[in-house]
């Protein structure tokens, strides 16, 4: 049983983590969360935790903003673009439980005011940023490191807020460049 409440888009999310996990789970209802939703997710974070799995889409994105920019203190889980998508359509639903469980096992907490060890100009070096496969290789960043596609500047954050180390930052574009990705 994992202890901390799961925050899922919708019903066909949490039947995907119930079939890899024992847990249980609070469904926002879509992309609009409302005030009795953010609610639920304040309770269940001041006293089990909560993690965010939503969707590797634009309106995944847009639920974690939304919940974490009001609920401080969230674990964020990822699952990669590609071990979502069936036949076009992205979404937790589409997941295998294997890659349900390796997002819940490669969990981050943010945290807000985190010291930055990663610059802009250590993304422009790595070709993350101004490169014309710059969003590939974001993408396939945020895949070895667990946190999700992202673009540039929310890439910058999120390094921040979840403590990547530089080394961790070194070993995943090192990855980046043994697949073949030219800089």
């Amino acid at each position: 049983m994992i202890k901390e409440l799961i925050v899922v888009e919708g019903k066909s999310d949490t039947a995907a983590v119930k079939r890899a996990v024992d847990a249980d789970t609070i469904e926002t209802g879509g992309s609009a969360v409302d005030r009795r939703v953010i609610a639920k997710i304040a309770l269940a974070a001041e006293r089990r935790g909560v993690i965010i799995l939503t969707d590797p889409d634009h309106a995944g994105e847009r639920i974690r903003k939304i919940v974490s920019s009001k609920v401080p203190g969230c674990k964020h889980a990822f699952i990669p673009e590609e071990d979502a998508t069936l036949k076009g359509d992205i979404g937790v639903e589409n997941a295998s439980p294997e890659a349900i469980r390796h997002a819940l096992e490669n969990v981050h907490t943010s945290f807000e005011g985190a010291p930055v060890l990663i610059g802009m100009e250590d993304l422009l070096a790595a070709g993350m940023i101004v490169h014309p496969q710059a969003a590939k290789r974001r993408m396939q960043l945020g895949n070895i490191l667990g946190i999700g596609y992202c673009n540039g500047k929310q890439l910058y954050k999120r390094l921040s807020m979840f403590g990547i180390t530089p080394e961790e930052f070194e070993n995943a574009v090192a990855q980046i460049e043994q697949g073949g990705l030219s800089s």
